[in-house]
């Protein structure tokens, strides 16, 4: 079939069924010729749908901005690693390693937490607060009175108004 034949053929095709439909389709043979599969191919399945209101990543793929890792999974993405993203919001409890979402602080450890990787929970900015070590302090907020006991043994500091 000449090169002319071949080009109609796929432009009477995209036109007649949509380029999202042909597109979808053209990936689904190429990751099957080249991964052999499709399943896996480039997420993390890790857990089931309705995890929750994230998305499963492969260690290493960048945390979409405004969230948080909630979970980790060592066997996801075929065993490099998963991590469970979602939004932050306040009171939720985040892996060791992940970002810290603007004017939110972190008031609470736990060693063992997150498949023991570690667990700080994180909270909205608001005065009374008490912060760990390595907290970010917002604008328009101060870290006053230390307390040795606070988070967990870690020292923690009272969170002011500036």
């Amino acid at each position: 079939m000449s090169t002319h034949r071949t080009w109609k053929r796929v432009a009477t095709t995209v036109a007649g069924r949509g380029i999202g439909a042909v597109a979808a389709a053209f990936a689904l043979v190429v990751a099957v010729l080249l991964g052999g599969t499709v399943a896996g191919a480039t997420s993390a399945e890790a857990k089931p749908d309705g995890w929750g209101s994230g998305r499963w990543a492969c260690a290493g793929e960048a945390v979409d901005p405004g969230n948080v890792n909630t979970d980790h999974d060592p066997k996801g993405c075929g065993g490099r690693g998963s991590w469970y993203q979602e939004p932050a919001k306040d009171g939720i409890w985040t892996c060791s390693g992940s970002p810290v979402v603007t004017g939110y602080v972190i008031t609470g450890h736990q060693r063992t937490g997150c498949d023991g990787a570690g667990a700080w929970l994180h909270n909205i900015a608001r005065v009374g607060l008490l912060t760990c070590p390595g907290s970010p302090v917002p604008a328009g907020f101060r870290s006053t009175t230390y307390q040795a006991g606070g988070c967990n043994g870690l020292g923690a500091w009272v969170l002011a108004r500036a």
